[in-house]
């Protein structure tokens, strides 16, 4: 299997390469030539599997420079029942009313308590192995509106060869979140609080990453979900999440699902967009924004508009409050039929312009065709769906999660099965949870009173100058 950018390079690439190199040389987003086709028979001989195998014939499809017997030993190494809490590591149960067919699928029982444990548990391991193979040294350098900077930080933490150099906006993740950041006292973990939000985070990394000499000098890699090997980890669990819902009732025919997916930097659901695109009988994906709906926009209406950081809402769910979204190129070069010259267009110069663009009315008809309905909610729905599924289910969500089920309600099909995907723990988000239901969701033992741990971090303004002169700094020798 080779790689390609979404932005017109074609020069084919292998895993082992674009798991180091986060975005391509050109500034576009490295995807598969191709996305291998599973069959019925295919989905009737993984049923079944434990989810580390199930991970591995997943991953196999798209990796052929790792020996298949390392990357199983990788795959049985990361998903197990002792890191994950349960031998199926994402359980599906039924949430809500009985009658609505709402499932929930708990992707939270990591180290960091949130979804990104999954993929990121998995990417510390292949960054080791890579580099040890290699003799090499990586400088992760890394943007995160909440979650993805911790499950980072805990899955690289102590590793060899490997620094890593996490942007957070100041002031704009929960204190929970905050504290599983800056707590740790590891010498290769550097936290940078960036005066600005998430959008001018992940600016930066963009900077620093298209700077190549730069990013050669330094070796600097990501662990955004623009890195290739973080999303098509998260692959595996769509996957896994359909054996479970359709259990019992396999048909000559595959069952259809539909996933329900917070959605802030479009990397998850970008996940089931490929997991989809490979023949997974999925009926919808439902893409749900908070009050930053610039997602939501885009597929109802066809424009994409980000906001500019003084439009960007401070939100109760707060690793949504994004209003550039990564990974969503990664689909939009799939929709234009992987017109890297169309793409390169609408990202490159259109949102250099213009702020945004809007796609043709044909290209927007296309959207149907993908499974992709999309929804919005605000703190009030929030609060009105945390409170109505505790007292239905007796099951507390976050405040994410909450955005799920509050956009998958509207958009149910008779007869097929709606999963959604749970993003953190409420314990994340104690005090939006304690306001609408009275109940304050406490941590795991282990994590209990992790606010009151000394802090440690620098703060700087949103300047890719001082962010490069950072790591230079701070880099060894």
């Amino acid at each position: 299997m080779k790689y390609i950018s979404t932005r017109g390079d074609q020069t084919p690439r292998g895993f082992s390469d674009i798991l180091l190199e986060g975005l391509a040389p050109d500034g576009g987003l490295y995807l598969p030539t191709h996305y291998p086709q599973v069959d019925a028979a295919t989905l009737a001989r993984w049923r079944g599997l434990p989810y580390a195998s199930l991970a591995f014939e997943i991953l196999s499809l798209y990796i052929d420079d790792i020996p298949a017997a390392d990357l199983q030993r990788l795959c049985d190494a990361t998903y197990t029942e002792t890191v994950f809490g349960t031998p199926q590591i994402t359980p599906v149960q039924p949430i809500g009313a009985a009658d609505e067919g709402l499932l929930l699928q708990a992707l939270s029982n990591g180290p960091t308590l949130a979804f990104k444990d999954m993929a990121m548990q998995l990417l510390g391991k292949l960054f080791e192995y890579e580099l040890a193979r290699r003799g090499e040294a990586l400088n992760i350098l890394g943007a995160t509106s909440g979650d993805t900077g911790s499950a980072a930080e805990y899955a690289m933490r102590g590793r060899r060869g490997i620094q890593v150099f996490m942007l957070s906006p100041k002031g704009r993740m929960s204190p929970f979140q905050q504290a599983q950041m800056f707590s740790l006292q590891d010498a290769n973990i550097h936290n940078i609080a960036v005066v600005g939000v998430f959008d001018d985070c992940q600016d930066i990394v963009k900077a620093v990453s298209n700077d190549l000499a730069f990013k050669r000098d330094f070796k600097i890699g990501t662990v955004n979900s623009i890195n290739w090997a973080r999303l098509l980890a998260q692959v595996v669990y769509y996957f896994a999440g359909y054996f479970q819902a359709t259990s019992g009732r396999v048909q000559a025919t595959p069952e259809r699902v539909s996933f329900a997916v917070p959605s802030g930097n479009f990397g998850n659901i970008c996940a089931g967009h490929v997991a989809r695109s490979m023949g997974l009988p999925i009926a919808q994906l439902v893409l749900a924004t908070n009050e930053n709906d610039v997602l939501d926009e885009f597929f109802r209406t066809g424009t994409y508009r980000p906001r500019a950081t003084a439009e960007t809402h401070e939100t109760s769910s707060p690793s949504m409050d994004i209003s550039k979204a990564s990974n969503f190129e990664r689909f939009v070069f799939d929709l234009l039929g992987r017109d890297g010259a169309r793409t390169q267009e609408l990202f490159g110069a259109a949102l250099a312009r213009d702020g945004g663009f809007t796609i043709t009315p044909a290209e927007h008809a296309r959207i149907a065709g993908y499974g992709f309905v999309s929804g919005k909610s605000t703190h009030a729905d929030r609060l009105a769906t945390i409170r109505s599924t505790w007292q239905a289910s007796g099951v507390l969500v976050d405040t994410h999660t909450a955005d799920g089920l509050k956009v998958a309600r509207e958009h149910r099909q008779k007869g097929v099965p709606m999963i959604v995907l749970e993003t953190a723990l409420p314990a994340k988000f104690a005090a939006t949870i304690l306001e609408a239901t009275g109940v304050n969701p406490e941590p795991p033992a282990a994590l209990r009173g992790i606010e009151a741990l000394p802090k440690r971090f620098v703060e700087m303004t949103a300047d890719v100058g001082a962010v490069k002169r950072y790591i230079e700094l701070n880099c060894p020798a």
